[in-house]
């Protein structure tokens, strides 16, 4: 096989990987709640203030709103009217979308592996792969949630925005091939979380359009809800009533598009609420920023100290996935996550697949997504060393690569939990900033233990019956790993040797799959129902109160809680 041929296999991976996940549906709900927040007043007063209108956000504020006046605050804008966000097939044109307006907000972790947070109504829903599946029993249980709740919560969601996928040749070969290599049983079409191999649900509908989060939004009563858009809040309001007292919230400071100040108050009432659903990095963020955390931390910063809670921002956890891609002798669909082999050691096998991985239809160019070196991520190079000149023949490179050589697909795996945590720190005073975060991947042996065996149950698939006709029979395992090693995917140093240890392989190549959790967790910074402790009328209710990631995908999950959560601060104020 000629080395040219190998250098258009080996490009494909820097194009392909960024299609695991964003879109919105196609038409946009007539909101009548929904403005800028340039039109909203300098002050005014709700029930319930709500911090970011994400995944759990939406549904949260939706189902308070009927029977409270509610203000929900959302620092980005509306997924509607965005192809890049509303259909499937410009998946990743958000990613590498570093506009002022961009639904995404790109970071990279200590660690040196690229990431992404949303910026947009909807969150995080507006931009990911789009599987959709429940908890486990065993998590709901671990959680001590009302399980009859969670199912009526669940189904709520899943009328709007979850769907039944088609497979096509490719996904039906690797569920095929999960089932020929001992991932058993098949489990059919199905939301639940069951060991062996099942078809999950899909935020995407039968013509390709994105269903989010925001979608929730149309069962919210229109007189009880505002939302605004393009609304960053700056900190939450406390006082004391006491000289003993607990700090109480009792309001926000935003500022709009054009930079003006605004202020909501709560209303009186003693059971009127701030809610914080700001997200894993924003929620421990907008704490912090507010005067909950560590002291030493805040000090440093010089933000006055509210209250000593030096386990904001701990345990942050991002569950590392790793991937092979397969270069494929005849086309496969374009696909994102449908199938999913849940384990018995602890690891899920997933595919995604496509013709072309690097081109948009709403662009004359190739878009190479996340990891674009249009965007300054050239994973061979140290970031100091990125330069103009550098991005500059990157671009022209990949620019020049022939067509065949993105025909094919990948198989990946995510380990669950995980294990190893970090932590989550502020850079700035500014709320536009990202924090600077540690994830620690692999840090504990058995993450690293269950990703060597997740990449062992893919090569099996690989040289599966079932996957034949999708594999160059003059490809090995150990070749296709070894390309995959050498490919641009994070910043991390790489081990470049013939004969690659899987344990190397999963430290080089690891991945985001985007479902980062942690910081404000339950027991350590919330009480069971999501209360900040030491605190008073303030919450959080969002990924960054787990543990460890629910399911094979959180979103499903993160969704219901903004729906239970609601429900259940609605019995506490109406006493039943």
């Amino acid at each position: 096989m000629s080395l040219g041929w190998w250098r258009l296999v080996y490009a494909a991976f820097a194009g392909f990987l960024l299609f695991h996940g964003f879109s919105t549906s196609e038409n946009a709900p007539n909101y009548s709640f929904m403005h800028n927040a340039t039109s909203a007043p300098f002050l005014s007063y709700y029930d319930y203030i709500v911090v970011g209108g994400g995944t759990a956000g939406c549904p949260l504020a939706a189902t308070l709103s009927h029977r409270a006046n509610v203000l929900l605050l959302e620092r980005g804008g509306s997924p509607y009217g965005d192809p890049n966000i509303t259909k499937l097939v410009n998946f990743g044109a958000s990613l590498s979308d570093l506009s002022p307006w961009s639904p995404s907000q790109r970071f990279i972790s200590t660690d040196g592996v690229i990431n992404s947070r949303a910026c947009v109504l909807g969150g995080g829903s507006c931009l990911n792969a789009g599987f959709y599946t429940r908890a486990s029993p065993e998590y709901i249980r671990q959680a001590g949630w009302d399980g009859r709740l969670v199912n009526q919560s669940y189904e709520w969601v899943e009328k709007l925005v979850a769907f039944e996928p088609h497979l096509g040749h490719w996904q039906s070969a690797v569920r095929n091939g999960l089932l020929e290599v001992g991932v058993v049983p098949f489990n059919g079409f199905t939301f639940d979380h069951i060991n062996g191999t099942k078809v999950g649900g899909t935020i995407f509908d039968e013509q390709g359009n994105r269903h989010t989060a925001a979608d929730l939004l149309e069962y919210a009563n229109p007189r009880g809800l505002t939302v605004l858009l393009y609304a960053t809040v700056q900190k939450i309001l406390f006082r004391f009533r006491g000289r003993r007292s607990r700090p109480e919230a009792y309001g926000v400071i935003f500022r709009d598009g054009s930079g003006i100040e605004h202020r909501a108050y709560l209303k009186y009432g003693f059971k009127n609420e701030i809610i914080i659903s700001a997200g894993a990095l924003g929620s421990p963020q907008l704490l912090m920023l507010s005067g909950v955390g560590p002291v030493a931390h805040l000090r440093s910063h010089n933000i006055p100290v509210v209250l000593d809670q030096p386990l904001v921002g701990q345990g942050m956890c991002d569950n590392p996935m790793n991937a092979v891609f397969v270069p494929s002798p005849i086309p496969v669909e374009v696909s994102l996550i449908e199938v999913v082999g849940i384990t018995h050691f602890g690891s899920y096998i997933e595919a995604a697949s496509g013709e072309t991985f690097s081109a948009s239809v709403t662009t004359t160019s190739r878009n190479y997504g996340m990891f674009s070196p249009k965007i300054g991520q050239l994973s061979t190079v140290p970031p100091k060393q990125r330069t103009p000149e550098a991005i500059a023949r990157a671009v022209e490179y990949l620019d020049n690569l022939d067509q065949a050589a993105l025909q094919g697909g990948f198989i990946l795996e995510k380990i669950v939990g995980p294990i190893s945590t970090g932590h989550l720190e502020l850079q700035t005073r500014n709320p536009d900033d990202n924090p600077s975060v540690t994830f620690n991947y692999f840090q504990h042996p058995l993450d690293l233990q269950r990703c060597v065996q997740g990449i062992q149950t893919i090569g099996k698939i690989v040289e599966s019956e079932s996957f034949s006709k999708f594999r160059y029979d003059y490809m090995s395992w150990p070749g296709l790993v070894n390309m995959t090693e050498h490919s641009p995917i994070n910043l991390l140093p790489r081990h470049y040797n013939s004969s690659i240890p899987l344990e190397t392989f999963c430290r080089d190549t690891v991945m985001t799959i985007w479902h980062y959790h942690g910081g404000c967790q339950v027991s350590r910074v919330v009480d069971p129902d999501y209360k900040v402790l030491g605190v008073e009328a303030l919450r959080v209710i969002d990924g960054s109160t787990f543990n460890y990631s629910p399911g094979t995908n959180p979103q499903a999950t993160v969704m219901m809680l903004g729906r239970y959560m609601g429900v259940k601060i609605l019995r506490e104020r109406l006493g039943n």
